[in-house]
């Protein structure tokens, strides 16, 4: 059995169950004083999203045995996927029938064409509706192609029509990176009722994953209001996974702000947060449970309040006192420990040993306290870089390292990247190849090729969301494994090391990618199989808002669980490393090796990254982030530096930091 979901398993820190899952009463009331909304933390989103088809299956019942409807809004957020994937199942394994249920979709995009195939109402009845035996009569839907003269009346009448069915007895919606809930976006009040209202820029890169580019969004929305939405008698938030952990934070503990609409959640007598561990990992209770609880003092949990404690109290570690403990609810470290002075040096000497320039192991050196084994040497290094420029993005710096210590490094590409090349480096290289093509063919015919016409014709008619012509997509796939190359050979990779793995789970052509498979594992493994790496790197950039990183790092991980099974032996001698740096940076507590830069090491690492020249200004996918990546991935190398300078340890230019994987 192939386990394509290993990444959800990924634990930093093992969070005791008493922390999300309170055996008592008196418990949760102590662990939750700083939440303002009841917030249920589950292991799993399996597990979370069981949790709210217990609430709607239950609730349908109560109605049924009364004859009457149940009658929700839902929103089509990706965050509900799961919750609308269990009740299917449950449809269709058990029979649960939704003939009862009433369903009010949160928005709609504005203007529509009656044509068009860019609705938030058919991406509803796609994830769910058309799954269930809901009556279509049952269903209602903001009108994208109403008159703009009419929004108001009609607006007017959407909330009036909820009325005529007694109001919501629930809601259902994920929440954006923003803290919209629906389109209620940054700045709506909580008196709004149903309206027109533009999307902003980052909702609309959320709403892109769903369609070919972000311009296919259309730059409206007819929403339901914050006050609508807080008269359903129940609501139901979801979030799921590390890059909703901030925003869980802000909404459940922050100040009720117009600036977060989700925040207005916390005047609601029955609103339910719903989340899994991964989101829940910025709450109080979960990051800084000293504050609420006693502890069961780990070594990660300790260097985590004391790196806390050197934030709060501007000092490096070995300058922190018995007083900075006892002041700010550390004394529990002190009865521990015995004194500020142990518990400083036991976590001075911790972080110190995960700094190391043998990213490969030290050959013929004591590796007692080094992050990585000093034999074999040398190594055989496996990178895998989910798009062509991950691996200098993330790592450049290490893998200079270990090219330079005579380590054999070895970088495989998994996917094309394809999509992230804009129209016009492809008729850049057209033009270079068509001008080629008459400056040096022998013959006397410089016709144009009839290849060479059918693309420029393509791209004279292609609009706005249309999906790319394979032949274009071979093109700009093409573009990016030639920027790959270059890099490699700048960093000293022999190009017969370097692999093109293609995995077919992202060649959808669109943002939204295809399901991850068993042929895309097979092929990781088959290239794990011929290297035998004694080290594997991958990414755990769990946060790419596109999701690619993550299926990625699952394939590369449901690789290895494989070839474990099959009691491969290579495996015994191999450690599995994973990076950041494209989206996220690890916390401190949780590195475990550190490799730093000079300010050479990282300008020759910008160097590589600039070799990717399609990814630069012109790259498509930049995300909220108005950094170009070569500037995200040095502000993050230095700050990582700066961060250790500041606890008191080495100071250096820039780091890349790296976490083991443990299965």
């Amino acid at each position: 059995m192939v386990n394509l979901n290993l990444t959800s398993q990924i634990a930093l820190n093992k969070v005791p169950q008493k922390l999300y899952q309170p055996a008592t009463a008196v418990d949760r009331s102590e662990l939750t004083r700083m939440e303002k909304i009841p917030t249920n933390i589950f292991a799993s989103t399996e597990e979370g999203a069981a949790h709210i088809a217990d609430a709607i299956e239950s609730g349908m019942a109560a109605k049924r045995q009364k004859g009457e409807f149940y009658v929700m809004a839902l929103g089509t957020g990706t965050s509900l996927t799961p919750v609308y994937q269990e009740l299917i199942r449950r449809h269709e394994a058990n029979g649960l029938s939704f003939k009862n249920l009433v369903v009010f979709n949160g928005y709609e995009y504005f203007p529509l064409t009656p044509k068009s195939t860019c609705q938030s109402l058919l991406q509803l009845k796609k994830l769910f509706l058309d799954h269930i035996d809901i009556e279509p009569q049952n269903v209602f839907s903001p009108n994208g192609t109403v008159n703009q003269d009419d929004i108001q009346e009609y607006c007017r009448l959407y909330e009036q029509r909820i009325q005529t069915f007694g109001g919501l007895d629930a809601a259902l919606f994920g929440i954006g990176r923003t803290g919209n809930i629906a389109v209620n976006e940054p700045g709506s009040s909580m008196a709004s009722n149903s309206r027109l209202i533009l999307i902003d820029a980052l909702s609309r890169e959320e709403m892109s994953n769903s369609f070919a580019t972000s311009e296919a969004v259309p730059p409206c929305s007819i929403t339901m209001g914050m006050a609508t939405i807080l008269k359903a008698k129940k609501i139901f938030i979801t979030a799921w996974g590390e890059e909703k952990a901030g925003i869980i934070k802000e909404t459940v503990e922050g100040q009720i702000t117009n600036a977060v609409p989700a925040t207005f959640m916390q005047t609601h007598p029955d609103t339910h947060v719903v989340i899994d561990l991964s989101a829940a990992a910025e709450l109080t209770r979960i990051k800084r449970p000293w504050l609420v609880t006693s502890c069961e003092w780990t070594d990660k949990l300790t260097r985590s309040a004391l790196v806390w404690l050197c934030g709060i109290t501007q000092k490096p570690i070995l300058k922190l006192t018995n007083k900075d403990y006892n002041e700010h609810g550390l004394s529990e470290l002190l009865a521990l420990y015995g004194s500020a002075y142990n518990a400083n040096i036991k976590i001075f000497n911790d972080l110190q040993h995960t700094i190391t320039g043998w990213p490969g192991g030290k050959p013929d050196a004591d590796d007692t306290h080094r992050p990585e084994r000093a034999t074999p040497y040398p190594k055989r290094a496996l990178v895998f870089s989910p798009h062509p420029d991950d691996d200098v993005i993330s790592m450049g710096g290490t893998i200079q390292r270990l090219v330079s210590q005579g380590h054999e490094v070895h970088v495989a590409y998994e996917t094309s990247g394809n999509i992230a090349v804009n129209d016009e480096e492809v008729t850049r290289f057209m033009h270079f190849i068509n001008g080629f093509n008459q400056l040096f063919n022998q013959s006397k015919d410089t016709t144009i090729s009839d290849k060479y016409q059918e693309i420029k014709a393509f791209f004279k008619a292609k609009k706005a969301g249309d999906l790319d012509s394979r032949d274009v997509l071979i093109l700009k796939g093409l573009i990016r494994r030639g920027e790959a190359r270059t890099a490699c050979t700048f960093n000293k990779i022999p190009l017969e090391h370097v692999y093109f793995l293609d995995l077919p789970f992202y060649e959808s052509g669109a943002i939204e990618k295809l399901p991850m498979t068993e042929q895309d594992v097979q092929i990781v493994r088959e290239l794990l199989q011929k290297t035998q790496p004694h080290q594997i790197y991958v990414a755990a950039d769990l946060a790419d808002p596109h999701g690619t990183h993550r299926k990625c790092t699952d394939a590369v991980l449901a690789a290895i669980d494989l070839e474990r099974q099959a009691g491969a032996k290579w495996l015994d001698d191999c450690r599995v490393w994973m990076y950041r740096g494209a989206w996220a940076e690890w916390d401190i507590e949780n590195i475990e090796m550190c490799v730093p830069m000079s300010p050479e090491e990282l300008r020759t690492k910008r160097n590589a990254i600039l070799k990717h020249q399609s990814q630069m200004e012109s790259a498509p996918f930049l995300g909220n982030d108005e950094r170009l990546f070569w500037q995200r991935a040095e502000d993050r190398n230095r700050g990582t530096a700066d961060l250790y300078d500041k606890l008191g340890l080495a100071s250096y230019e820039a780091m890349e930091a790296f976490v083991e994987y443990k299965s």
